[in-house]
């Protein structure tokens, strides 16, 4: 919503080391989406450059895996310089002996576990398509190819792993990453779905029998399954609204040569706060007032608006900036929401177009767009009305 994230990544990267230092962390993987898009601002490399320095004087390892939002070009052009400083950036799935990465602990350098380190995959990465070939065929041939490129994968990890315990080695925990939404994972307004059209969702049961699974994409933590060694840890800063209710964490992950031994969710602090109020102008303006007692004197609240009413407000973005000014309150987003009497005209099933006026259309169409700047609203409706009422005034005169 054309904000900057900058200080609250720097903030993270902040908080991060003192956590790897504090829980004598052996490495720090990340599981997709190290940027937001494929063409990047320069401070989000520069972050990035400092997040891969900072680690490697610490003398932790750090895995990078691409995701659906990262460009495979942009990471790949960084990728064997970072790996003098200790770190593994993998920026599209390979064959799968190729995925497989040893992770070492911190201090000794001797291995401490091995990694199938996979990252979103895509289509083109597994199969080939075919002309002719139906939505159904393409999906259930997609899924195949990605269960068979996990347990391809994970059987490279294997024999890496016996050849490691024939050379002295203590047996190795096997660890496995993902970028994808697997079945019954909950999503966020700002996820972006990855595999529409062909597949939507991977079984849990497609997964190999690893020791641990660290899966991106999905910005809520979560277990998948109700299973303890395969998980979401979500994004690590909320970036959506209806994200607000979630408790933001990384992972702290225990395993030794049995398996897996914990898993510890560390709370990301609150970098930037966010809130969202909701209700009609009399509550929202006393919501407000109590959100800015609640802000820090050298700090803003980012704001989401959302109007409950049945009468239409043209002046709505004016007046919700007017019971702003002056607050340490910045409103992002003014979204309205029907209320109860247009609840039950708009929301019924059988409504028509000839039960609706040209206004309710309008209104309609732009609650529809939920990035809508707020400011660029009230000029839309304005204008629309100008437009609507000069062809009701050719009417009359015809």
């Amino acid at each position: 919503m054309g904000k900057s994230r900058q200080a609250e990544h720097k903030a993270l990267i902040d908080w991060l080391l003192l956590q790897v230092d504090a829980h004598a962390v052996d490495a720090v993987l990340i599981a997709g989406d190290i940027f937001d898009t494929g063409t990047p601002p320069s401070y989000a490399r520069e972050l990035y450059s400092e997040l891969v320095v900072r680690l490697h004087a610490a003398g932790v390892a750090l895995l990078l895996l691409g995701g659906n939002h990262d460009s495979v070009a942009t990471l790949r052009e960084s990728s064997a310089l970072i790996e003098l400083l200790s770190a593994r950036v993998v920026p599209s799935a390979q064959a799968p002996e190729e995925q497989v990465r040893v992770l070492p602990l911190r201090g000794s350098g001797q291995p401490g576990c091995i990694v199938c380190a996979i990252p979103f995959i895509r289509a083109r990465d597994v199969m080939k398509s075919e002309f002719g070939q139906s939505a159904a065929a393409r999906q259930n041939e997609l899924l195949n190819s990605i269960r068979d490129y996990y347990h391809a994968t994970y059987a490279a990890a294997c024999a890496l792993r016996d050849r490691l315990e024939l050379d002295g080695g203590a047996r190795l925990p096997i660890i496995a990453t993902g970028h994808l939404t697997t079945v019954g994972a909950s999503t966020s307004e700002s996820v972006r779905e990855i595999y529409v059209g062909t597949l939507e969702a991977f079984p849990t049961s497609g997964f190999p029998p690893v020791d641990y699974l660290a899966l991106g994409h999905i910005h809520k933590p979560q277990k998948v399954g109700g299973t303890e060694h395969v998980r979401y840890c979500g994004s690590p800063i909320t970036l959506s609204f209806d994200e607000l209710s979630q408790t933001k964490q990384v992972l702290l992950v225990d395993l030794d040569a049995s398996g897996l031994q914990s898993v510890t969710p560390l709370e990301v602090p609150v970098f930037q706060r966010l809130a969202s109020v909701r209700g009609d102008l009399k509550a929202i303006s006393a919501a407000l007032a109590q959100l800015a007692d609640q802000t820090a004197p050298d700090r803003t609240t980012w704001v989401e608006v959302c109007v409950s009413a049945d009468e239409h407000l043209p002046d709505l973005a004016a007046r919700v900036q007017a019971l702003t000014e002056k607050l340490p309150l910045e409103v992002l987003r003014i979204r309205r929401e029907r209320g109860a009497v247009a609840a039950q005209l708009f929301d019924n099933a059988g409504a028509t177009l000839d039960e609706l006026d040209p206004h309710d259309v309008f209104d309609r169409r732009l609650d529809a767009e939920a990035d809508l700047d707020a400011a660029l609203r009230e000029p839309l409706t304005v204008r629309y009305r100008e437009i609507v009422a000069g062809m009701y005034d050719e009417g009359d005169a015809a």
